[in-house]
């Protein structure tokens, strides 16, 4: 016999760590098993409801859209429904939002390579491989451990090393940074975790 399978329930759609995510939570009382399909639709085409193939009959209750998605400035909606066996239930739909306007950053990851006299610094970012080429920038602090003066190199862009000249500092050094976005307006990322390093340490 058929059972009356609930929908989806909490169905949101949004952005964290350069990701557009779909997210839903099951029914009540979902079969352990139930699997989950997600469609999305452009709100300058709609009722033309897009399939996305890696989110076809999934266990999950998430569905990453980034790459599925055919633009990142237009508004999109997706929605999902559960299977299980021949049972299926109805689709429930998010709210819109646009990629382009409403990414969430994630902090960048440092990587330094101190020599003689500088420090290089480059940033990477976990980004969805389809949004590299958006124009990503980032801004860097450095300050001495314990204090709060802090030096800022504002507005690299992504791809860019910085390099700082250490020839006047001693003792411990720690840099941070924060991702940096223009669309609308300027959206930053919280600041990433304090990487420390001991410069022209004698002794």
């Amino acid at each position: 016999g058929h059972v009356q399978l609930l929908p989806p329930q909490n169905v949101t759609l949004l952005s964290k760590d350069f990701a557009m995510i779909l997210t839903w939570a099951p029914g009540e009382g979902s079969p352990p098993d139930v699997t989950y399909t997600v469609r999305y639709e452009r709100q300058d085409r709609l009722d033309k409801w897009m399939k996305v193939p890696h989110c076809k009959n999934i266990p999950s209750s998430s569905c990453n859209l980034t790459c599925a998605l055919s633009s990142l400035y237009v508004k999109v909606r997706a929605r999902v429904k559960a299977l299980w066996g021949r049972s299926q239930s109805p689709w429930v739909k998010s709210q819109f939002k646009d990629y382009y306007s409403e990414v969430e950053l994630a902090p960048p990851v440092l990587s330094l390579k101190v020599r003689n006299n500088s420090i290089h610094v480059s940033a990477s970012f976990p980004l969805p491989t389809c949004v590299e080429n958006l124009t990503w920038k980032y801004d860097l602090n450095l300050w001495e451990a314990g204090s709060e003066d802090k030096k800022k190199y504002e507005g690299y862009f992504r791809k860019d090393t910085v390099t700082i000249n250490t020839t006047a500092l001693r003792g411990n050094y720690c840099l941070s940074a924060r991702a940096l976005y223009e669309s609308v307006h300027v959206k930053h990322s919280e600041f990433s975790q304090p990487v420390c390093v001991l410069l022209n340490h004698k002794g």
